[in-house]
């Protein structure tokens, strides 16, 4: 407890040292539906699939007949509609680097070019990728189609934007894309077709790592350093005790309110938790005295990801991995 408290300053005042330390390695950057099936990606490689850095697009590509150039603002989207859309698209996903926060990238001249000479783009939305907003401003088209999730889902910013956490909002991102990619390819519609159906039985896996966990574990006390599980938790029942007042916090930046901290760590000292979840692209004093203080009273940490890592992999192999994470840490925290 001691340890988190040395990040509070007098008056009970977190002191500024506690805010958000992003990772930029290597990165010029200075730096967020129904219920149904949740649908997938095709396992496999897609032909015509371009993934830029995490710094920024590295190239762009000349339209083609018969192929949409795609542009979709973060790799988990990039990742969905490269396999939706097979041989018919070429997408670019702008943020890959497991070292840059999507809320803080700065585009670069080649990802301007990408947009503008896009006939698709995809956002997350929410305001977790505002500067997407701003490459579609400087460039505006009537024969580009755009889908900003966020929009899509009436949420705003301030709203929690981690919208691929969702498995629902998966599905409605993935029902949008196909009607798009159908709109803008109609004589595609037969192939995007038998696309989403590849994409069914390509997340069955998934499926049924999702129900396990529900059907084991729903109503088990977890916590998280941040905001980026909190969709996942409640979709898969699971009990997220921190303060949300912590969570959010972190999630913007921010210094915590001391009495969340306090009630965080008092949390985690009385072994409340069964597991710890973490953002592994963030890193803070305060983030880091969470986790030592979780490990040295035996709840199993486990962190997770703000983009499709390693950024090779499928969008289902990604989420499979932090599934099957998850589950060992449940395992490993059963009373």
């Amino acid at each position: 407890m001691d340890r988190l408290r040395c990040t509070i300053g007098r008056g009970g005042r977190p002191q500024r040292r506690c805010q958000r330390a992003r990772s930029r390695q290597g990165c010029p950057a200075a730096r967020r539906a129904r219920q149904g099936r949740w649908l997938g990606a095709a396992a496999g490689p897609v032909a015509l699939t371009m993934l830029a850095t995490g710094c920024g697009a590295s190239a762009t590509a000349t339209q083609q007949p018969g192929v949409v150039n795609v542009v979709a603002a973060e790799n988990f989207w990039g990742s969905l509609v490269s396999q939706l859309g097979g041989a018919h698209v070429r997408v670019l996903s702008i943020v890959t680097n497991p070292s840059t926060d999507p809320h803080d990238y700065e585009s670069s001249a080649s990802a301007a070019r990408a947009v503008a000479e896009a006939g698709y783009v995809i956002q997350n939305g929410a305001g977790y990728d505002d500067w997407m907003s701003k490459l579609l401003a400087a460039s505006p088209s009537t024969d580009r189609r755009v889908f900003n999730l966020g929009a899509y889902l009436g949420k705003r910013p301030g709203d929690n934007p981690h919208l691929w956490y969702n498995p629902d909002y998966v599905t409605a991102a993935e029902n949008h894309i196909e009607a798009d990619l159908k709109a803008l390819d109609p004589g595609g519609r037969a192939y995007f077709t038998a696309r989403r159906k590849t994409t069914d039985a390509a997340f069955a896996g998934i499926r049924a790592q999702l129900a396990q966990i529900r059907r084991a574990d729903a109503g088990r006390p977890v916590a998280s350093t941040e905001s980026i599980f909190v969709y996942l938790a409640r979709y898969l029942g699971l009990r997220l005790i921190t303060p949300p007042a912590f969570m959010n916090a972190v999630s913007e930046g921010n210094d915590p309110p001391a009495a969340s901290v306090a009630e965080m760590t008092r949390q985690l000292s009385a072994r409340q938790a069964g597991v710890l979840v973490y953002n592994k692209q963030t890193a803070t004093a305060l983030t880091t005295g969470v986790r030592e203080l979780a490990a040295r009273n035996h709840i199993p940490v486990v962190g997770v990801t703000e983009t499709v890592q390693p950024p090779g992999a499928s969008f289902e192999q990604w989420f499979s991995g932090e599934l099957s994470a998850l589950r060992h840490a449940l395992d490993e925290g059963a009373p």
